[in-house]
């Protein structure tokens, strides 16, 4: 596949971020808007690290709506965003604790992303990617579990590399159960899954060596395990190999994850991978160790400033040591 663009379709919404850390969201006397949304985020990453990216979502026809797909075309994300009469832009207000781990209040009742439905996704945006990127929060309800789907299979059909985070937020979800039924549901259709420690545990009720073995079982190609400051654990049929982390002093942990997720398939895009070539091209010399090394610095970085979008580095950036 000639194209490199990586398509990422999901949650595009407002990041409330408080100005100070430590504080509970009842006590936050200020907060500064920011573009959120994990999906979206990615997209942004790749963009900023200099890649070519596509987002696919839906926004209210509102202030917010235009903020946020004006935010990501500024960063250079080629947008494929409807805009809905029928809700307004999605809302999550954020409680950074002193160590910049968060808290998250959404107003989604529903938010217009909810309602990207699967007509409404162009043959065209899909036609040149090369990888595919989605999460579990647009898997939550109807119509836009169906159109992420959709989008997912049309994608695969492509030849395209197929992304997924599942990026658990329980707070949105109806309970647990459905949380993990759903997420687990949907590994068949990915090539990659990025997960957390605390992720695995929740999914699978059991430690990372045999979760990521277990993941593999469900159809992914390569399970990858973040492990914060020290970096992540990248496990195929082949390997099972950590990579180091870059120490940071972590201001604001919002949109590392997706930074990490940016870097890595920015990497991935780069060396032209397709689902058929992944595990090979992972297991040449040094190859984990250059992809995701890199990952594990686009996610530090991100860490150190306020925001998501506003984090991601740039290519530049990235490379310094």
């Amino acid at each position: 596949m000639d194209s490199k663009c990586v398509v990422c379709l999901g949650e595009l919404l407002i990041d409330f971020v408080p100005e100070e850390n430590g504080l509970a969201l009842s006590e936050v006397s200020s907060f500064r808007k920011a573009a959120g949304g994990a999906p979206a985020n990615v997209a942004a990453a790749v963009a900023k690290l200099g890649g070519k990216s596509r987002f696919i979502g839906k926004i209210g026809r509102d202030p917010f709506g235009t903020f946020l797909k004006q935010t990501l075309e500024e960063v250079g994300v080629e947008t494929a965003v409807i805009e809905s009469d029928e809700a307004k832009t999605g809302l999550a207000f954020v409680s950074l604790r002193k160590d910049g781990e968060r808290d998250f209040l959404f107003f989604r009742d529903p938010a217009a992303d909810m309602l990207l439905r699967a007509d409404e996704i162009e043959a065209a945006w899909l036609s040149d990617a090369a990888i595919f990127h989605f999460g579990s929060v647009s898997l939550i309800s109807e119509p836009c579990r169906s159109a992420t789907l959709e989008a997912a299979r049309q994608a695969r059909a492509l030849g395209a590399l197929v992304s997924y985070d599942p990026n658990v937020r329980l707070a949105l979800w109806p309970s647990a159960d459905a949380a993990r039924q759903e997420i687990l549901q949907q590994l068949p259709l990915a090539d990659v899954v990025k997960v957390s420690e605390e992720e695995v545990d929740f999914l699978l009720g059991t430690d990372p060596t045999t979760g990521a073995q277990q993941l593999l079982e469900h159809g992914p190609k390569v399970v990858i395990i973040t492990l914060g400051a020290q970096g992540c654990r990248v496990v195929t049929a082949r390997q099972d190999t950590v990579v180091r982390g870059r120490p940071a002093e972590a201001v604001d942990t919002t949109g590392a994850g997706d930074g990490f997720v940016g870097g890595m398939l920015f990497q991935l895009a780069s060396l032209g991978v397709t689902p058929a070539t992944i595990a090979d091209a992972l297991s040449e010399a040094g190859a984990t160790e250059r992809v995701f090394a890199f990952a594990n610095r686009v996610g530090a970085i991100t860490t150190t400033r306020r925001g998501a979008i506003p984090a991601l580095p740039t290519f530049a950036e990235a490379m310094e040591e």
